[in-house]
């Protein structure tokens, strides 16, 4: 902290007498000095897909069906050149509550979870995992991920990569009023990975409501985070969609923005760039499809660093101890 704070002064101190930027300053003592080398900007090419929304496990076509598709947006990412292709949640499938209630499917109950064709699954679990291996592209796609009885399963983000492997797993954290009681068990923890220098963050379900998931994120570092939700309908994609770009601006970080095909004639799937833009956007058809954009960090802007510090207790040092209800001026 005592060193940072040292290169700060000497940053201001120079951009004071030379009438730089800070910036233009920074940047300057870090190409002079070698105890602070100038950060080199990191770049991977991501690909963001949309898919059919699949939702009885107890069909093992529609299980066969969801592979194969994921399989040729593969194909397709890997054929305009990306690293990593993002899916949405449930993209292997995204089981009914109704379907899956054991009251159901007029009442939603507990789920009885061995309607699930778990061995034709794992099947397609394993054609992906080679394919990644094959096309050395890293594949991250929502699944429910089975534990053992008498634990429900989580709803999960496997994370394959470049080798087929899977490096890591992300369980939804803060479920649904649904999920928490009669589907799923909750997560613990934030998940990370890198790809080419790129930190990836992961989000799931409705956790693009709860800003705390992507602050946290924010504090790890990361430089993009794949967020994947469902879409059924087009109703709930609008908010979720403007949440993304918001956690994109908020963080100065990417966003990638991942959902089932049937959301996206009002919130196609997308990359939210750090400005709080959209660098691109799927089909707004109700089709499957990906989009791909490169994903570049920029360690020289200080919106971010800036953001961090006013996070602090930075404004604590400034505040004038008055009451605006006791202050004898009337200043309107």
């Amino acid at each position: 902290m005592t060193q940072n704070g040292n290169l700060k002064r000497r940053v201001r101190a120079r951009a004071a007498k030379t009438g730089e930027s800070y910036t233009a300053a920074l940047k300057h003592i870090r190409q002079t000095s070698p105890d602070h080398p100038e950060p080199e900007p990191k770049s991977v090419r991501l690909a963001v897909a949309q898919t059919t929304f699949y939702n009885d496990p107890r069909d093992i076509s529609r299980l066969r069906a969801s592979g194969l598709e994921m399989r040729r947006l593969m194909r397709e990412a890997h054929k305009a050149g990306a690293r990593l292709l993002h899916f949405p949640e449930g993209a292997t499938c995204s089981p009914n509550k109704r379907i899956m209630s054991v009251s159901g499917p007029k009442e939603i109950g507990p789920s009885d979870w061995d309607r699930f064709e778990w061995a034709a699954l794992r099947e397609e679990l394993d054609a992906t995992r080679k394919l990644a291996r094959e096309l050395e592209l890293w594949t991250i796609f929502g699944s429910v991920h089975q534990l053992t009885q008498p634990h429900r399963p989580h709803n999960s983000l496997y994370v394959f990569s470049d080798r087929g492997e899977l490096v890591t797993r992300y369980d939804e954290r803060m479920l649904s009023n649904t999920k928490i009681s009669f589907m799923y068990s909750p997560g613990k923890i934030p998940v990370t990975f890198e790809v080419d220098g790129v930190r990836f963050g992961c989000a799931l379900g409705m956790e693009s409501h709860f800003p705390e998931i992507f602050i946290e994120y924010e504090q790890l570092d990361v430089d993009c985070v794949l967020f994947s939700t469902t879409g059924e309908s087009s109703t709930a994609g609008p908010a979720f969609a403007v949440e993304a770009l918001g956690h994109a601006a908020s963080n100065r970080y990417w966003v990638s923005f991942s959902a089932h095909a049937p959301q996206s004639l009002t919130a196609p799937s997308g990359i939210a760039a750090p400005d709080g833009q959209w660098a691109v956007r799927c089909s707004a058809d109700g089709t499957p499809a990906i989009t791909v954009a490169d994903i570049k960090t920029d360690p020289e802007h200080p919106a971010r660093p800036w953001r961090r510090t006013a996070r602090s207790d930075l404004y604590s040092h400034h505040q004038v101890n008055s009451d605006p209800r006791s202050d004898g001026r009337n200043v309107f």
